[in-house]
This record gives C-alpha cells, structure tokens and sequence, in this order.
C-alpha cells in the first residue's frame, strides 16, 4: 500500500512538471512582429525598436491621421463637437467597419468622431475628411502634406479611412510621430478613452478594439486593428510617472501578442527612463568682455532647453560650455555666443546655444569723447 501511495506521488509530480513545461517555455518566448517602436513623447526619442523604419503596409492606421486633421479644427475653432456634418455620396460602398451612413445624412462632428476613433467606421471617417477638405482626393493630399510637417519621412495615404493597398504605407517610427501628436490634442482624449459607446441613441453600438481603454486607466489612445493581410497591430499611448509613452507594434500573429508586446513596451519604458529638464547654475553664466563696445561686458544665457529623457538611474547630468573670453561689437540680444552640451557619462545628450541676453552697441566717437570728459570730470 505504501508502495503503492509513493508511486502515486512520484506520477502526480511528473505530471504537474510536464503540464508546466509549456507554460514557462511560452513565457520565454519572444513575441513576433513585423516592427515595433517605443517612443518618449515630449522629446521623441526612440527607446526601444525593431525594425522600426520598415515601410509596412498602413492599413486602417490611417484613420490616425484623419482624426489629427479633424483635431485641427476643433483646435482652431472651426468645429465644435456639435457642428453638423452632411454625408456624401462618397460613403457610398464604403467596406470594412461603418455606422450605416447614408448619403444625405446629418450627424455631429462629436458623433462622427465616436463612429471613427471608437467603432473604426471608414464611412465616418470620410465624412470627416470631406467636412474639412471638400472632397476625399483634397483631404488625402492634405493627409500627406500633413505627414511630412509630422517628419512622417516614410509614409503615404491614399485615402481617409485606409486600405491595405500598396499605394499606402508607413512605418512604426512614423506611426510613433504621429501618436506624438495626437497626445498633444486633448480635444480628442476622450474619444481614444472610450472603450464602450452609442449613436443614434442606442441603436448604434460601437466597440473599441483597444482595450487598453478598458483595462488600463494610464491609457491616453490611440489604436488598434488587424486584417487579414496585415495582421493585428496598435499604437498605443499611456502616462504614468510624469512621462508619456508611446509603443507602436505592426504585423503581430495574434490579438493577444499585440497587447503583449505593446504592454510589455511600456512597462520598459517607464522602469527603465525618465524626462529631465536641463538647468545651468547662476556660476556658468558669467558675463563675457565686449571689445569697442558702450558696454564691457555682455550677460548670457542658455538658449532653447528641452526635456532630456535619461536612464531611470541616472542622478546627474555633467555640463560642458564652450564660451569666448571677449566678443566683438555690436552684439544683438539673442546672439549665439557660444555652446552648452550635457552629458551622461561620455555620451552627449543634447547642446543647446548660449546666447546674449542683451544688445551692445559698437562705440563710436562721440561714445568716446564723452568718456573722456567724463573721466575729467572726476579729476
């Protein structure tokens, strides 16, 4: 019997040893994807990437660029969320996801951007896209123009609500570019927020494909979607520890290995960095000697500083400024004097200018005949 009771112990070990081997082998596995991007938002700085200027196909990614242009007008003034909008024969055999717009139709810019950013309705979008440009082929250059302002340098569209055709692409880093824009517009927020919502009172229901709208309360947008040709991608935005990221992940397998992937990025991203704000000490800031100037000497101080994204475990930045002994006049308020760059170690991080903080005119003779009465004077 004890034999027996040990034997049975010995199979229910092997046992559970062989149903876990799976499980921790999955856990080690790398996930697949075509291209990925982690980008800091402030800055733009890549974080992490895989073939992160691969030109892919853009698909239904699209719709992003539609709703930063329709952002745009909100921003401006010229929508309200309550503006009204007429559908076009243009929505007209309209595939994929759609509200049912008929042409004809009238719906709000607010409801229009709910059918677009929560259910992915293509007919939505152009109805956007004709709002704001007149016609689908004015918007879809605009789209581009709007691409290259973006620094999209890898990318085309073709059309408002996307297609998987070849005459349209994009890569993860441009995708990255313009997420970073669209965290700039708060007008939009709250439709990438929503993960659950109606038109047409409730006859309408619209889903969002992020769950991340659902499931993370960091989450600030943007999208997620998947066909059969291009597989199941998102861009993909949270805030947490007074840092924005933005993780853009194309051509996954699966659903589940998008929002793996995409998850896993940004929890990287925000253990692993953090934005600085460069600052110089009042010590660094000497004034420097004017030659043949009304004034001998001149003030700086530093140029543009921007946010600085650094290792989570870095304490400080080492400072170098490169400064001339003497300028000659005139000097102009704001001129370049010399340079200031930051350092983590032996990397450089960024440079920035030191310039004049005031004007110094050149002297000229009667500057000068005053100077010596004056000094007569105090004789």
């Amino acid at each position: 019997m004890k034999e027996r009771l040990m034997a049975s112990v010995l199979v229910a070990l092997l046992l559970t040893g062989l149903f876990s081997l799976p499980v921790k082998a999955k856990e080690q596995e790398e996930i697949s994807a075509a291209a990925y991007v982690l980008m800091e938002a402030e800055t733009g700085t890549v974080l992490l990437e895989s073939d992160g200027e691969k030109q892919l196909s853009c698909g239904v990614m699209a719709k992003l660029m539609t709703a930063y242009l329709a952002g745009e007008q909100l921003r401006s003034g010229a929508w309200t969320a309550e503006t009204e909008l007429t559908a076009s024969e243009a929505v007209s055999g309209i595939r994929g996801a759609v509200i049912w717009l008929l042409p004809g139709e009238v719906m709000t810019v607010g409801d229009l951007l709910k059918g677009m950013i929560i259910g992915n309705a293509g007919d939505a979008a152009v109805t956007l896209a004709c709002g704001i440009s007149g016609d689908v082929e004015s918007f879809v250059m605009e789209m581009n123009a709007r691409a290259f302002d973006l620094g999209m340098q890898n990318t085309r569209f073709d059309s408002p609500q996307g297609s998987s055709s070849g005459n349209q692409y994009t890569t993860a880093k441009d995708l990255a570019l313009l997420c970073r824009g669209l965290s700039e517009m708060e007008e939009l927020t709250p439709y990438f927020t929503t993960w659950r919502d109606f038109l047409r009172g409730d006859q309408t229901e619209l889903v969002n494909e992020n769950t991340f709208a659902r499931t993370d309360d960091t989450s600030v947008g943007w999208k997620a979607c998947h066909t059969e040709s291009d597989g199941w991608s998102i861009a993909a935005g949270a805030d947490r520890k007074d840092m924005t990221c933005i993780a853009v992940v194309l051509g996954c397998e699966t659903d589940d290995d998008r929002f793996a992937l995409a998850k896993d990025l940004l929890r990287r991203g925000f253990l692993g960095w953090k934005v600085v704000q460069p600052a110089f000490s009042e010590e660094f800031l000497y004034p420097v000697q004017v030659r043949s100037g009304v004034e001998r000497a001149v003030l700086i101080r530093p140029g543009e500083l921007k946010g600085l994204v650094v290792p989570r475990d870095c304490h400080e930045l080492e400072t170098v400024m490169v400064i001339p002994r003497y300028v000659e006049a005139p000097v102009q308020e704001g001129q370049k004097l010399g340079t200031a760059a930051f350092y983590q170690n032996d990397t450089l991080l960024y440079e920035t200018s030191v310039v004049a903080s005031d004007s110094v005119r050149k002297r000229n003779f009667g500057d000068a005949l005053l100077q010596i009465i004056v000094k007569m004077l105090e004789i």
